[in-house]
């Protein structure tokens, strides 16, 4: 169990620090770790039954907050505060079935969210503490170890280990729940893909409710006994840059947005200590591959995962990048691609829908049985994105299937204008292609920047690269994209402001 192995590392490394919290400004060992996670686990288990939310920062207390909830056989529904905070928090309790909260007061105000009832204060709980609750579970640690782990989370792999929401980036959120066999599966074959276990420390800024920065970013050091850094605002960019220069961290993860934001914030010399630097959640684009390259001689390497595969399902080879791939299936995990119309597996170099196989897959959406054999058959997960394989078996994205648009009879893909666009324009110029209703064609693509260009020029350009069909029709200028918690643009928000800007036109 997740739970046993942390017990595990704080055992073997009591005065090893755990987690560098940044945020807070303060170090916590394994030893205080476990201590907190096990009076934790005391109050939580008064609190819920069955299921129980978390809406906390990438912190020390966020993260022992989720350790002390298994701790407490209690399954962590882990809430998203970036893309609204209270609607969130009622969407989760109402799909979950569950009540009480658990949050911190800087974050309500932060998010602009008002207390709302079964909500939890962190900071009141520690706050609350006396000497028999520290004394007990001072009692419970000195314990055999196969002892305390007996009194801790009495579950199996088959248990849940977590519950998370897809991005809502196209859709409303769906309820994954993952499970312990999930998410440690995840972690080993992660690990040993990437040659991680000699590295003593971590970056942490992505949040726990997106599964990247839940498995990569808490459960991976503190099942491996690695400290990890945290700090609870990806996007300071300029913060984040002077952490990688202090603290020093081996292991750095990001989605592009994050890691480009750090580069462009640092100096030479700055990420010295960086040994391995993991892209993730997004395309990762080549001019962040050369900033990395010339400013620091660090190769990014690129993989992919979802959700729903807890999350890496491939990744390149420290040694063999192939970049602009997104590698090879990591070990336990198969992949097919699959024809759109046959259902047959594609050739080599044909490009069809990426299905997946392994322990990291879930077991299906939560009390949703009918998307649940939608994307579910026999094993294989259907993760909605087109892709191929080459010769070498690396994986090539190509998009997902969902940012088609059919225009005049053809299928043209929104991924495809958007590279195009990212190569024509400047490097600070963010693009995007949005799909609008039309009367006369059924669709039309909008052409989306966040800096002011020069339209025609622009569309001079996309007309020698493109076919006509995939030509955006309309360019509009958005100053700030709408984001997800990980940092992906949020395309129905964006598609729904569009649409307004549209129509006043």
């Amino acid at each position: 169990m997740l739970q046993h192995r942390f017990i595990d590392s704080a055992l073997k490394n009591p005065d090893k620090i755990a987690f560098i919290d940044r945020s807070l400004g303060r170090n916590i060992s394994y030893s205080e770790a476990l201590l907190a996670s096990l009076i934790l686990a005391r109050r939580i288990r008064k609190m819920e039954r069955g299921r129980i939310g978390i809406m906390l920062p990438t912190s020390s207390a966020g993260g022992l907050a989720i350790i002390g909830a298994l701790m407490a056989g209690r399954t962590p529904v882990m809430i998203n505060y970036s893309t609204g905070a209270e609607k969130n928090c009622l969407y989760a309790q109402e799909q979950c079935d569950f009540q009480v909260i658990i949050t911190a007061k800087a974050l309500l105000e932060k998010a602009g969210c008002k207390k709302l009832p079964h909500m939890v204060f962190i900071e009141d709980i520690l706050d609350a503490l006396g000497n028999f609750e520290k004394t007990l579970a001072f009692a419970k640690s000195k314990l055999p170890r196969s002892l305390i782990k007996r009194t801790v989370g009495k579950s199996n792999l088959e248990s849940a280990a977590v519950i998370l929401f897809t991005s809502g980036s196209e859709k409303e959120p769906k309820v994954v729940q993952l499970t312990q066999r999930n998410i440690i599966s995840n972690i080993d074959s992660f690990s040993e893909m990437m040659d991680i276990y000699e590295m003593d420390n971590l970056l942490a800024v992505l949040p726990y409710f997106h599964v990247f920065g839940l498995t990569i970013n808490l459960w991976t050091p503190m099942c491996l006994g690695m400290t990890t850094i945290t700090y609870a605002n990806p996007l300071e960019f300029k913060t984040i840059a002077k952490i990688i220069r202090e603290d020093k961290p081996e292991l750095l993860v990001g989605t592009p947005l994050f890691l480009e934001g750090y580069v462009k914030q640092s100096k030479p010399g700055d990420f010295a200590s960086i040994q391995l630097a993991v892209s993730g959640a997004d395309r990762c684009p080549d001019r962040l591959r050369a900033l990395y390259r010339e400013k620091h001689d660090i190769e990014i390497i690129e993989g992919y995962g979802t959700t729903e595969t807890s999350p890496v399902i491939s990744a390149n080879p420290r040694g063999n990048n192939k970049p602009g791939s997104i590698g090879t299936p990591i070990p336990g995990t198969q992949i097919r691609i699959q024809n759109l119309d046959t259902g047959i597996d594609c050739e080599t170099g044909e490009t069809g829908k990426i299905l997946v196989k392994g322990d990291g897959v879930m077991q299906g959406y939560l009390n949703d049985i009918e998307e649940s054999s939608l994307r579910l058959k026999s094993g294989w997960y259907d993760t909605g994105d087109l892709g191929y394989l080459d010769e070498d078996g690396y994986l090539w994205h190509k998009g997902r299937l969902k940012r088609f648009v059919k225009i005049g009879g053809e299928m043209v893909s929104l991924v495809m204008v958007e590279e195009t666009m990212n190569e024509l324009t400047a490097i600070d110029v963010e693009c995007c292609a949005v799909e609008l209703p039309d009367a006369k064609r059924g669709s039309k693509i909008v052409a989306v920047t966040n800096t002011e260009i020069d339209k025609q020029d622009l569309n001079k350009r996309l007309s020698k690269a493109l076919p006509n069909l995939a030509l955006p029709k309309k360019y509009v200028h958005v100053p700030e994209f709408p984001r997800m918690g990980s940092g992906k643009t949020d395309f129905r928000t964006l598609t729904e402001i569009v649409r307004v800007m549209d129509e006043k036109a």
